[in-house]
């Protein structure tokens, strides 16, 4: 299993699949399977039957997982950059590999 160096609430581009292109923040991480679910991104339809928060049941649309190898981190100024590590003041920060600034 390899490290995930996404975190939930960063902005993501997907770079490859039937979503290509498309941009969204990180709802949430599955680090055992090393995927993570993106705002807006792998919309799939899920039939529901009738529940207590859902009195009428019926088709919903939710976002599906997608693999970690899949997307790219954009930084601030909006381009898709790697993601590096280094020690800052005895702190270990995030840092862009394509403009140096820490995410």
């Amino acid at each position: 299993m390899k490290k995930i160096k996404i975190k939930t609430g960063d902005n993501v581009k997907v770079i490859t699949g039937n979503n290509k292109g498309s941009e969204g923040k990180v709802l949430k991480i599955v680090s055992d399977k090393s995927r993570l679910i993106v705002e807006g991104v792998n919309m799939v339809k899920k039939h529901m039957k009738p529940n207590a928060q859902n009195p009428q049941g019926g088709i919903i649309e939710k976002e599906a997982s997608i693999h970690v190898s899949n997307v790219s981190l954009l930084t601030s100024s909006g381009e898709s950059t790697k993601v590096g590590y280094r020690m800052d003041d005895n702190k270990k920060v995030r840092f862009s590999k394509k403009s140096n600034e820490v995410i």
